[in-house]
């Protein structure tokens, strides 16, 4: 299955485990990050200052960090998500983390970032980046786990600019921006 438009969705069942894998060779230092909501409100992040635990809330976890210092090749981040049973949502996040820094917009248009969900019995989902804005973090997908009937993956694809990164707040801002 393909999302590559903004809003496109697919049904997905959160009862198996996933593994999400992003992959770029642009010359950038983008990182991948997940924010999540739980059933009763609390939020959070994963990303490279706190890996999270896989065997342990938030039962997700980030792979090494790659791509430092805007180095090109194949580069690629893995996040693995044991358990969905407790999240209201969790929000794909990729930021280019000079630009961050900067306050300065990055360049999703321009780069080759691939985001890949796929289930432990290697159901595959890819999820485009559908955006011209500017900007230095991307939105790009969110797992939408409120209706106990199916969760949802939707290409979100939402774009803010940052200048540091210092609470979480600043991203639930940008996901906060567009509702589908």
């Amino acid at each position: 299955m393909e999302l590559k438009q903004k809003g496109e969705n697919t049904s997905i069942d959160v009862k198996k485990s996933f593994t999400i894998t992003m992959k770029w060779t642009t010359a950038a230092d983008f990182d991948l990050a997940a924010v999540y909501e739980t059933k009763d409100g609390k939020q959070g992040l994963v990303y490279f200052g706190d890996k999270g635990k896989l065997e342990q809330f938030p039962y997700m976890s980030l792979s090494d960090d790659e791509g430092v210092g805007d180095t090109g090749g194949d580069n690629e981040e893995t996040m693995r998500i044991y358990s969905l049973d407790n999240m209201n949502y969790v929000w794909i996040f990729c930021w280019d983390y000079g630009m961050v820094q900067k306050g300065q917009a990055a360049r999703f248009k321009d780069s080759d970032v691939k985001l890949t969900m796929s289930d432990e019995s290697d159901e595959r989902t890819f999820v485009e980046i559908d955006t011209g804005d500017k900007g230095n973090v991307c939105c790009i997908a969110t797992i939408d786990n409120n209706d106990p009937e199916a969760a949802k993956l939707i290409n979100y694809s939402q774009v803010g600019t940052l200048q540091g990164l210092k609470k979480l707040e600043q991203l639930t801002d940008i996901v906060q921006q567009f509702i589908i």
